[in-house]
Order: structure tokens, then sequence, then C-alpha cells
């Protein structure tokens, strides 16, 4: 561009000269030079001007390039050695475990050590900057469809509960079809490192906040710096990582599940191995609970869980330990309770993995997916004392990968509660679940398939009560 207008001045001086000198008299040769010294200074200052021009173009160009190396190890420049918190935030540690995949995808919203990946979203896809800071966030979630129809009467029109399933009555044997986009997940996430770890903000809600509509719901709302949690989301006692692969959202209820607030901390104890203790929300869920017979809660429910991850698997047992009691009218009694759960999940051959758990105790129905809210931890005796429940359960399952495209599972729970004569004859008994289903994942973000599932209820009293439900799915990711 320099050489451009160089040439053009060049070629006006040229021009101009001739009919200088055809003037004869009228211009003499000093005038001549003063035109020539004006018209390089109108050159000059046109030349500074074209400089700042350029200088200016060039300098986001420059700032790009300069940034660029500052940038890039947010996302995946290795660590040095000797920096114990780098900026590496979407992937401060890759997942021990081997990877999976689920379709509610339980494992993303769990807490782990120092924020690192989970098996079901290993490279934390979907992040980005925000700016002149060291935050990267994720706008994720799915929406989802499911078409159910079911044999008979199954209680949740929505979600496979055996313990909810009608034994007896008029309408018991009435089949029933139902369409609904409950499942559907909405979430938010921010990471930044810190120099005491990695900080995580974690949002999620879904609408299952009322079952004649669709009301959002909180799921989880919780922030985590380094190995320390605050918030609202999965009890430290439950294992998101042993989950089956369902369609239908509640699984297996020998399933330990719960949302709660709570706080945690976890302890490394050598590579792979982890130990968490935490205080969490307590709540005495009481059998005939009243006005006049309250449930009491005066301790936090209190939860260890010792955790081992390799890369053919993990295993992790946790304890909680829980005070139940009750307020009445001239009466009051106080009853310690909890139990444990044994859980884990195992590879088998090149990509099916074996997924299981175990739990008992006593005044554990809290804990338990089929019977969370159910008001059966404990009930109160004809003699006044407070009679915490003894319950065991548990589920197996097995996936199993026909292709890169196609999966099933194959799961089987069972759920069962002592026999107490101070529960009404309809009170909860044992529940068992069965579920078979086939996967189609023809894209990262899209997921469709169909499940047979199988629930049985046997009340206190004896009576007993089943149906089969059918249900498709399809659902498609934000971020995948």
């Amino acid at each position: 561009m320099r050489l451009a207008v160089l040439s053009l001045a060049c070629m006006g001086a040229l021009a101009i000269s001739p009919a200088y000198a055809q003037q004869g008299d009228a211009e003499d040769a000093q005038a001549l030079r003063r035109e020539i010294a004006a018209m390089r200074q109108a050159l000059e200052g046109m030349q500074q001007r074209l400089d700042r021009l350029e200088a200016r173009d060039d300098a986001p160009v420059q700032a790009r390039t300069t940034a660029a190396p500052a940038t890039t190890p947010l996302v995946s420049a290795p660590v040095p050695s000797d920096v114990i918190h780098g900026t590496q935030v979407p992937g401060v540690a890759q997942p021990v475990l081997p990877q999976r995949d689920s379709v509610a995808d339980p494992s993303t919203a769990a807490s782990r050590p120092d924020s690192a990946a989970g098996p079901t979203d290993p490279d934390l896809k979907g992040f980005f900057a925000i700016p002149g800071t060291d935050t990267v966030i994720r706008i994720g979630g799915y929406a989802k469809l499911d078409a159910i129809a079911d044999s008979r009467a199954a209680g949740d029109e929505d979600q496979f509960i055996p313990s909810s399933m009608p034994v007896g009555g008029s309408h018991r044997d009435v089949s029933n079809f139902n369409i609904h986009a409950k499942q559907t997940r909405f979430s938010f996430e921010a990471r930044r490192p810190t120099t005491h770890g990695n900080l995580r903000f974690y949002l999620e809600n879904d609408f299952f906040g009322s079952s004649d509509g669709y009301e959002f719901r909180l799921r989880h709302a919780y922030g985590q710096l380094g190995n320390t949690y605050a918030g609202y989301g999965y009890s430290s006692f439950m294992d998101p990582d042993s989950l089956p692969d369902t369609l239908d959202f509640a699984g297996p209820g020998g399933a330990g599940y719960l949302l709660v607030a709570g706080i945690h901390h976890s302890f490394a104890m050598g590579k792979g191995n982890t130990l968490t203790v935490a205080a969490e929300d307590p709540k005495t869920e009481l059998a005939g609970a009243s006005d006049e017979r309250a449930a009491v809660n005066r301790l936090p429910d209190v939860t260890v869980t010792a955790r081992m991850e390799r890369d053919w698997g993990h295993l992790q047992l946790g304890a909680v330990a829980r005070s139940l009691a009750y307020d009445g009218e001239d009466e009051r009694d106080r009853r310690m309770a909890g139990g444990l759960q044994l859980s884990g999940s195992a590879s088998v051959g090149e990509r099916d993995l074996l997924l299981f758990g175990a739990l008992g105790g006593r005044g554990l129905s809290r804990y338990t997916a089929d019977l969370t809210g159910s008001g059966l931890d404990a009930v109160v005796g004809a003699d006044g004392r407070l009679d915490a429940l003894d319950l065991h359960g548990g589920f197996v399952g097995y996936t199993h990968y026909w292709s890169e495209l196609w999966r099933s599972n194959l799961i089987f729970g069972q759920l069962t509660l002592e026999r107490n004569a101070a529960l009404a004859a309809d009170a909860f008994r044992q529940s068992r679940y069965g579920v078979f289903n086939l996967i189609w994942s023809p894209a990262p973000s899209w997921t469709m398939g169909m499940e047979l599932l199988y629930g049985r209820l046997e009340q206190q009293g004896g009576a007993r009560g089943d149906t089969v439900r059918v249900q498709g799915s399809l659902q498609y990711n934000f971020i995948k």
C-alpha cells in the first residue's frame, strides 16, 4: 500500500512539471521547488496517517496472538509438576473409572474430590471462558419425552415406583397410557482454579416438582472448593456411579438415593482412595405422624464414606448414623438408627459393565429410592416407645453394548421392610423391580429406546399387586 502511494505521488509530480514549464515567466524554478516541497510535506502527512491506521488494525491480531498461550492451558495444556493448582479448570483430573453412557446421567451432577471429571463426561465438553477471568461456564441439560403404557394401575404414572402401586380397589385392573416431558433437565455450571483447589458451582433443575403438572424443581444447588462441599444435592451416603442406565426416572427401589442439604469434606487416602465425612439435614419420617404425635429432629445425620477407584471400576462403603425422635402428649422417645451400603461397578470385557448395590439398617427408609418420603423410618408402638424399622435391599444391573450405537441393560432390585404390628395392614412390606431395555444413540446428543419394566408390591397384611410397564423415550442432550 505504501508503494502505491509513493508511485501516485511521483506520477502527480511528473504530470504537474510540464504544466508549470508551459507557463514560462509566470512561474520560475524557485516557485516550482516550493511547490514540490509542499507536496512532499503533504505526502509525509498522508504516510504518517497510513502508519497509524495500519498499527491500529494490527493491534487486535497481536493481542489475540499474545493472549493465546495464556488461554490455551485453561483447556488442554498440562499443568507443570511444580504447580499444585494450575488453570486446567475443565479437566483437573481425568476420571479413573471406565467411561460409560447413561440416559439420566447421575454422575455429572455428583461431587468429586477437587471437582474431577466423571465417567460419563471425561472431557468436560461445552465449557467456554468468561473473557478477562479464569472462570469457565457451561449450560447443559436435555429435553426428554417419555411415552408410558401400563398393563394395570401403577400408582405413579410418570415414574416407576413399586411402593406406590395400588393393591386391590375398583380401578386396579384398568390399563393406562401417559406421555410427559417432566424429566427434561436444565443445568448451569461454573468452574475456576484457586490457590485452595478448584472451585465449582453447580445448579440443576427438572420438572418433577408436581405430580399433576410441570412445576420447576430444584435438584442440585451447591458449591465446592477443593474437597469441601456445601449446598443441596446427592447425599454422601449414596453412590451415583453405581446407578444403572434406565429410561425410567426412578430406577431400582433398593438403591440408596436422597437429595438433601449438607456439608462434607473428602480426604485423599492414596491414589484412587478417599474418605468422606458429612453432616446432612435430618428428617425423622415417622409412621402415623400427626399434630398430637410429631417427629423431632435434634441432630444432623452423619455419614462416613470410604471409596476406592480403579481402572476396572470402583467400590464404595457408606455408613450413616441418625437420631430419630418424636414428641407427643405426655409421651416422647428417641432412638439412634442408621445403616450401611456397599456399592460399586466393574468393567466386563471390552465395554460391558456390572453395577450393584446392597444396603441394610434400621431407620434407613429415607435413604432409599423406593421409600424416601414414605414415613417409614420409625413407628411408635402401643407402649409409646419409638421403634426404628429394620430394612434391607439391593440391586444388580448389567450393561451390554451390542455395538457403538446400541446397548441394553438388565436390572433387578428388591427392598424389604420388617413386619411390625404397629404398622397398618396396607403399609409397605416388600417391593421388586425388574427392567430390560434397548437403547440406540445414533448421535452423541440424540438417544432413543424402549424399556420393559415389571414391579411387584407386597403389603404388611400380605396383599400383593403387580404391573407391567412399557416405556419409550426420546432424548436430545444440549451438550454431549
